[in-house]
């Protein structure tokens, strides 16, 4: 690993994925650079999950050897933390995270389980990470396309910019307030500062808000680099040749609306809440759900509407929860880079 991200820990978070996530260890196999640990969280706790992962141990093991000995006392790269309950993605990166840094780690690498990662990913990133903090590679759809993605995203709405500029011009870069845990890197500085991703999220915009708050701590990159490649075919509605709006499900479009409580708790923590644009993004939020489910999710209309307003409905409490706080700062870093 070179100097600017020694200590990297890739934090691969999984659920009832296994032919998924055997394609992302055989990739990572085929990394040219060794990632110093390898921590995977698996949200089921499931037998043959624990069977893969020990069996990837020792294929790493045998690629790449032992590793420096971590604050826990172990030197294998592979670490497997089975969870108890399903925790979402979310969770899962948070409980990832947390692993990593205990162990040490400098560098965290987070990705799921639908992903395979390119053999020249790690060389690519540690090119940006000498003098960037938060770096998110670019990357391809699964049948090898570009994968156009929305790196900024507008505050006062909490929607992403449908027409942020995909080209990265002669730096190679974009400025983003964002991230997505699709193949993001970030320092401890970053967690030291503004803690783990928070695990109440469960699914959908934790990434976004953890990304919108190391903006808040540093200057946050989208780079023209690919780095990884998105392994599981979603249904899409193609628009214009460059954007797409994909497929989910029901409980995703729970937790779309849901979820913009705690954004909008967290945009009150930072003086960024402003309640008509708010809730104009929220609308437009509702609007696009809607969409999606008579352009792409076709058939879903009596389930997904039921969802949609069920979650706006619990986003209202949210916001009005009196025990909310929010995720608090690791520490032990000091404010000087960004």
């Amino acid at each position: 690993m070179t100097e600017p991200m020694k200590k990297t820990a890739m934090v691969v978070v999984t659920y009832k994925r296994q032919e998924l996530l055997s394609n992302l260890f055989d990739s990572i196999l085929e990394l040219t650079v060794a990632p110093w640990r390898i921590v995977v969280v698996d949200n089921e706790g499931s037998e043959d999950t624990r069977a893969m992962v020990q069996d990837f141990s020792e294929r790493v093991c045998a690629r790449w050897g032992r590793t420096i000995i971590d604050a826990e006392g172990g030197e294998d790269r592979v670490v497997y933390r089975p969870q108890a309950r399903n925790l979402g993605g979310s969770g899962g990166f948070s409980a990832g995270v947390a692993a990593a840094y205990r162990l040490g780690a400098q560098w965290f690498w987070v990705m799921d389980d639908d992903v395979e990662v390119l053999p020249q990913a790690l060389e690519r990133l540690s090119r940006w990470a000498g003098d960037h903090e938060v770096i998110q590679g670019s990357r391809l759809d699964y049948d090898g396309g570009p994968f156009y993605w929305q790196y900024h995203f507008i505050v006062p709405l909490g929607i992403p910019d449908p027409v942020a500029p995909a080209d990265f011009g002669p730096s190679g870069f974009q400025y983003m307030d964002t991230m997505c845990f699709e193949g993001a890197l970030f320092s401890r500085r970053i967690v030291d500062l503004i803690g783990l991703p928070d695990p109440r999220f469960f699914i959908y915009w934790d990434d976004t808000m953890y990304g919108y708050l190391a903006s808040k701590v540093t200057r946050p990159i989208v780079v023209k680099d690919v780095i990884i490649k998105r392994s599981r075919q979603i249904a899409n509605w193609d628009i214009a040749g460059v954007r797409q709006l994909n497929s989910t499900s029901d409980m995703n479009r729970y937790h779309i609306m849901r979820n913009r409580g705690y954004m909008a708790r967290y945009f009150m923590v930072h003086g960024d809440y402003r309640p008509l644009a708010f809730a104009l993004g929220t609308l437009a939020t509702a609007a696009k759900e809607v969409i999606r489910l008579l352009a792409v999710d076709r058939g879903n209309i009596m389930t997904g509407i039921p969802k949609i307003i069920m979650g706006w409905r619990d986003s209202r409490r949210l916001m009005h929860d009196p025990d909310w706080r929010p995720m608090p700062p690791l520490g032990g870093a000091k404010a000087g880079r960004g």
